[in-house]
Parts: structure tokens; C-alpha cells; sequence
């Protein structure tokens, strides 16, 4: 092997070297041509200079608020899913049954207006039912409701100027989005805020029975929700 060829075939093992994955008769090859090769000795430590630095910066620190921005990004994810389905659900909706009750309605024209024309009578001289006061009204809306947060430490600041926040529930009753209506909006009243939501449990909004999206005001000086 040339001069030039051992020195790139060094060059090529200082990263396995470094790192330990070289066998011990490779690390001994290695060893000895870095000691009578001023050039490949003064790159290698170089290499080494660098690992120990990098080694000296540690894990990285995460931000306090990637909790919320997480559940932020998963809520976000879900909607578009959901509105993907609904628009394949569509187009399956116009290019099959669409078509088929277009056709059916045809043949069924006569035979509902014969019982619509039948129901009409009957309705005429059939005695209204009286309305019992148990009965409830179908298609009631309500908002999301404050049930607790796990989460106690309110900041000075929030507590000593009221912050009234406007927080986005999804249907699972958590927070997935935010804004600060009124109050202070320096860090430490916002990490507060982010902190108080996260930690946060609502009984969703609900249409049908069905729990939906919703908005909620809170207020860092005693929560409050309104619809």
C-alpha cells in the first residue's frame, strides 16, 4: 500500500476510533501510523478536539412549552385526518349512492305522495297528542365545562393582575390551542398560562350527546367558563 493510500485508509477510521467501534488489532494499525504521520496525527486530533467539545455542550435542554406545542401539533394532525375522510366519504357519496337515489326517487315519487296524501287525512281528524313537561329538546348545544388541572402554581404576576385567557378544548376535554384576552403577556405569565393548560381537564362541549369542539374563558384570579 502507497504512502497516499494508508493515509486515506487512516483518514477513513477516525471516526470508528473515536467512537470504539474498531477492532483491537485496527485501533493498534491505526495508533502506529498516526505515530509516524505528522499530517493523519495533527487531523486525528482535530477529530478529537471536536468529540470532546461536543461531548462538553450535553443534552440538549427541551423548551418549557413543548407539551402544549405537541398537543397543539397532535390536535391539528387529527382535524386534517378527519377532513380527509370526509372529503373521500363525499366523493364516494357522489359517484355511488347519489346516483342510486337519484334513480330510486323516480319510482318512489308516486307511492309518498300517496302516503303523504293517506298521513294528511288521518292528521285531519285524529286528536292532537297533549306535550308531556318531562319532554327535553332534541339538538342541545352546551360548552366546554372547567373540571380541575393538576397544576397549582399560579405565577405572582397572574395573581396580582387578573389574566383572562380564551382556551380551545378539543372533544377529549383538553387544550389544544389558546389566547390571552386580557391581562399581562410578559414570559412569565405566559409559562404560567401554558402550564395551568396543559395540566388542565374540561368536560368537552357537546351537540347531540356528542362531545364537539369548543371555547372556554378562564380567568388566572378564579376560573371561570362561559359558552
Amino acid at each position: 500500500m502507497n504512502p497516499r493510500s494508508e493515509c486515506e485508509h487512516a483518514r477513513a477510521q477516525f471516526s470508528g476510533y473515536l467512537d470504539g467501534d474498531l477492532t483491537g488489532k485496527a485501533m493498534q494499525e491505526l495508533a502506529a501510523h498516526l505515530a509516524c504521520c505528522p499530517g493523519c496525527n495533527e487531523e486525528f486530533e482535530g477529530w478529537r478536539s471536536i468529540q470532546h467539545f461536543v461531548g462538553q455542550l450535553g443534552p440538549a435542554k427541551p423548551p418549557a412549552d413543548l407539551s402544549l406545542r405537541l398537543r397543539i401539533a397532535i390536535s391539528r394532525e387529527q382535524a386534517s385526518t378527519f377532513r380527509q375522510r370526509a372529503a373521500r366519504w363525499q366523493v364516494r357519496w357522489e359517484n355511488t349512492v347519489r346516483p342510486l337515489m337519484l334513480q330510486a326517487s323516480a319510482g318512489l315519487a308516486s307511492t309518498v305522495l300517496l302516503i303523504g296524501t293517506l298521513l294528511l287525512l288521518i292528521g285531519t281528524f285524529a286528536a292532537p297528542e297533549p306535550l308531556s313537561a318531562r319532554d327535553e329538546p332534541l339538538g342541545m348545544a352546551t360548552s366546554p365545562r372547567f373540571l380541575y388541572s393538576t397544576f397549582d402554581d399560579i405565577s405572582s404576576s397572574a395573581a396580582s393582575n387578573p389574566v383572562v385567557v380564551k382556551a380551545y378544548v378539543n372533544g377529549d376535554g383538553k387544550v389544544y390551542d389558546y389566547r390571552i384576552v386580557s391581562g399581562p403577556t410578559d414570559a412569565k405569565t405566559k409559562e404560567a398560562v401554558e402550564n395551568m393548560l396543559v395540566f388542565s381537564v374540561f368536560e368537552p362541549a357537546r351537540i347531540f350527546g356528542e362531545p364537539v369542539r369548543g371555547q372556554a374563558i378562564l380567568s388566572f384570579s378564579g376560573v371561570a367558563v362561559q359558552g
